[in-house]
């Protein structure tokens, strides 16, 4: 396994991150395709076999029972708490990110991690609706506490991550090492201003949905898949760009014959040649660890990368939240990546 550091930090973190969406109770209201307690101690034994010990989940997952998930897995398997490097989330809860739901949220989190700190907690959102002195400062005191080693963030504007890490520094407060973003080869909005925001403060690209819900593993657009056939937040994030997608899902496929490789290795051996430090894929079964690992063998030239690239025309913004008085964005009311 390939290993490197968290943006400016000293935590060890592997190419890849294992993502806890995919584990937890099946609700009515989330996803239907979640896997059980055994089956995620099963991926997660796999995952840390393979030098994989970063995994990614968060508080809203499954109503909580991801994190429980996780957490019971490490117990069963005796997994010494220095040998994993566990990330949670706190936005879409009561609160959002003010201190109040912070303090609250972590606590939560924690019991039902089964730990006493966490190595990288990251806010799923941006808060339009608590001023950013007190977020920043409440999150802040999580780390100086030693309740959290390091603080990302998730989808937002460019602004408004450069906005927060500005306050940051003005009050001396910690800012954040890692941005998790919505970003593959169907989506690349990110690069005009956000990803050169996370460059300007050396922050580590950990992108979500880098196989795009799966559109980017197989030449037709539709499954018939548990989570093709079920899941509102995929097709809202996806299914109008369709027709300017399938293009890029082509020549992803040609790339991938070219390399006699499957066409998910040319999709996250992209984002690794774009930089990204540790894409989270989501593992519904032991094997999918293998696969992930194995796209590390793949280099793709620049040629290639330029190949793949060219169809990419823009698209709406799917992930941040809109901005008070802007119109709606697709996928911005279901999106919990």
């Amino acid at each position: 396994m390939k290993y490197t550091t968290l943006g400016t930090t000293d935590i060890r973190i592997p190419r890849l991150c294992i993502g806890g969406m995919s584990f937890g109770k099946v609700f009515p209201d989330f996803h239907q395709w979640v896997i059980g307690p055994e089956e995620t101690r099963a991926v997660i034994a796999r995952a840390l076999e393979l030098g994989v010990n970063f995994i990614d989940t968060a508080n809203v997952y499954a109503h909580g029972t991801s994190e429980e998930y996780v957490g019971q897995a490490l117990k069963n398997l005796a997994v010494a708490r220095e040998d994993v490097v566990l990330a949670s989330k706190v936005y879409f809860n009561e609160g959002h990110l003010s201190a109040e739901a912070i303090e609250r949220e972590i606590t939560g989190t924690l019991e039902r991690l089964g730990t006493d700190y966490l190595d990288l907690y990251i806010i799923h959102r941006f808060d339009y609706d608590t001023p950013i002195e007190e977020t920043m400062e409440a999150l802040d005191r999580l780390v100086r506490d030693g309740r959290v080693r390091a603080l990302g963030a998730s989808a937002m504007y460019g602004y408004q991550l450069h906005t927060m890490q500005n306050i940051a520094d003005e009050h001396g407060w910690t800012r954040f090492a890692s941005m998790q973003n919505h970003y593959n080869l169907l989506y690349r909005e990110d690069e005009r201003e956000l990803i050169p925001v996370t460059q300007r403060f050396g922050m580590s690209l950990t992108p979500y949905s880098p196989l795009a819900s799966g559109h980017l593993t197989r030449e037709t657009w539709d499954s018939d898949s548990v989570r093709s056939t079920t899941d509102g937040t995929m097709r809202a994030k996806y299914d109008r760009a369709r027709e300017l997608d399938m293009p890029i899902i082509e020549r992803v496929a040609e790339v991938a014959r070219r390399h006699d490789a499957p066409m998910a290795d040319v999709a996250l051996a992209w984002l690794w040649a774009k930089g990204a430090v540790a894409p989270i894929v989501g593992c519904s079964r032991p094997s999918r660890v293998d696969d992930a690992v194995r796209a590390l063998d793949l280099t793709l030239t620049g040629e290639e990368v330029a190949y793949l690239e060219e169809p990419y025309v823009a698209h709406d913004v799917v992930g941040a939240l809109p901005r008070p008085g802007d119109k709606p964005i697709p996928g911005s009311t279901t999106t919990r990546a």
